[in-house]
């Protein structure tokens, strides 16, 4: 797992483990996140990525900015 410091050294595209260090929650939380309706994920055959502008707009509507 990458351990990032700042919202700038995300990859443009995040995998589940990303996502988990990103919020602050499980892996396991992080796959049910990314399987959940409304959750800005892009599957890419099987695998699950969520676009880093996406999950920041995700976030905002969550908090209400």
């Amino acid at each position: 797992m990458n351990y990032y410091t700042s919202m700038e050294q995300l990859p443009l595209a995040l995998n589940a483990d990303d996502v988990a260090q990103v919020l602050g929650v499980s892996r396991a939380y992080a796959y049910e996140l990314m399987r959940s309706e409304g959750f800005p994920t892009l599957r890419v055959g099987k695998r699950m990525t969520v676009l880093k502008v996406k999950l920041l707009e995700w976030i905002d509507q969550k908090i209400g900015v």
